[in-house]
C-alpha cells in the first residue's frame, strides 16, 4: 500500500483530497493541518508522495516544498493550487514541486498527479557502471505511439541523466516528468492515422500507417540535450503557454505539460511546424542550483525557430 501526505489547514480540503486518492485501495492517506506537522510526520514516518495546499498559516507550502526538497529530496510534491495562489505555485515549482492541481480540478487531476510521479519513482533502481569515466552517450528511438513505452523510456532517459552526475536525486523527478509530458504530447499529437494527399495516392499501402515518435538523446558531463518529434500535423508555437509572464496560466487548465516541461527543463526550443520539441537539461553545482531555479529568464530562455 502506497502512503501519501495530505498537508491543508481546512479540515473539509484536506479529507476531500484524501477521499479521493482513497478510492483507489491502494492508497493509503494520513494527514497534517500545517507545514510543521507535516515535517514531523515525514520524519517519523517516510510517505511515498507528498500533496500540499500552498496557503496555510505557520509553515506556508511554499516554506514546506523548499524544507522537503532538501531534507526529503526523494519525496515527489503535488501542490493544490488555488485563485490568487499563482506566485508561489510558480515559485513552488522552481524549488522542487514535482507537479500542481488547480483546487478547482481535484476530482480530475488529483489522483492522477499522484499515479503519475509514483510511477515515475517506482521505476528507479542502481544502475551498477563506471559513470565517472563516462564521457558521451547517445540513445535514438523512432517509436509506436504506444502510452506503454513512455514509463520504461523515461526510466532510461533518467538513469543516464543520473549517471552523467547532471540531475540529484531532487531533480530527477522533474526530469522525468518533463519528459513524461513531452513524450505524451508527441503520441497524442502523432498517433492519428495518415490520410491520402497529393504525395501519398489512395492505392497508397502506406496511406493508414500510424505515425512514430522519434526521440533522440545526448549526454555530456556537463549537459543533455533531448530531441522528440512527433509525425503529426504540430501546433502554434505561439501558443506555448509563459507562466514567469503570468502565472494565472497554472490554474486555467490548458497547457499544463508544457508548463512544466518549461518549468524543469533549462532551455526549450520548438521548430517552426510545432511537431519537435528540443529541451536540455545541464548541470548545475549545488551552490548555483537554488539560485538559478528562481531565475525567470533562466527557467523560460527558451526560443522558436
Amino acid at each position: 500500500m502506497s502512503y501519501v501526505l495530505v498537508v491543508d489547514d481546512s479540515l473539509m480540503d484536506r479529507q476531500f483530497a484524501g477521499r479521493l486518492l482513497e478510492s483507489e485501495p491502494r492508497y493509503h492517506v494520513e494527514y497534517a493541518s500545517d507545514g510543521l506537522e507535516a515535517l514531523e510526520l515525514v520524519e517519523s514516518k517516510l510517505p511515498l508522495a507528498l500533496v500540499t495546499d500552498m496557503q496555510m498559516p505557520g509553515m506556508d507550502g511554499l516554506e514546506l516544498i523548499t524544507t522537503m526538497h532538501r531534507r526529503f529530496p526523494t519525496v515527489p510534491i503535488i501542490m493544490m493550487t488555488a485563485v490568487g495562489s499563482e506566485d508561489i505555485a510558480f515559485q513552488a515549482l522552481a524549488s522542487g514541486a514535482a507537479d500542481y492541481v488547480p483546487k478547482s480540478h481535484l476530482v480530475a487531476g488529483l489522483r492522477k498527479a499522484v499515479d503519475g510521479v509514483l510511477a515515475i519513482t517506482a521505476g528507479d533502481r542502481a544502475h551498477q557502471r563506471l559513470s565517472k569515466y563516462l564521457r558521451f552517450q547517445e540513445l535514438h528511438y523512432d517509436l509506436d505511439c504506444d502510452m506503454l513505452l513512455i514509463p520504461p523510456l523515461v526510466d532510461e532517459l533518467e538513469q543516464t541523466a543520473a549517471e552523467f552526475g547532471l540531475v540529484d536525486a531532487s531533480d530527477r523527478v522533474q526530469l522525468a516528468k518533463a519528459l513524461v509530458e513531452s513524450l505524451r504530447n508527441a503520441a497524442c499529437h502523432g498517433d492519428r492515422e495518415r490520410v491520402p494527399g497529393p504525395a501519398q495516392p489512395a492505392g497508397d499501402s502506406t496511406a493508414h500507417r500510424k505515425g512514430q515518435i522519434h526521440v533522440h538523446a545526448v549526454f555530456y558531463p556537463d549537459e543533455a540535450r533531448f530531441t522528440i518529434r512527433d509525425e503529426g500535423p504540430g501546433f502554434d508555437i505561439n501558443r506555448v503557454p509563459d507562466v514567469a509572464a503570468d502565472p494565472s496560466q497554472l490554474l486555467d487548465g490548458g497547457g499544463h505539460g508544457l508548463v512544466l516541461i518549461r518549468m524543469f527543463m533549462d532551455e526549450v526550443f520548438f521548430n517552426s511546424a510545432g511537431n519537435e520539441i528540443t529541451m536540455i537539461k545541464r548541470r548545475r553545482d549545488p551552490g548555483e542550483a537554488d539560485a538559478d531555479k528562481m531565475d525567470p529568464g533562466r527557467i523560460h530562455g527558451d526560443t522558436t525557430s
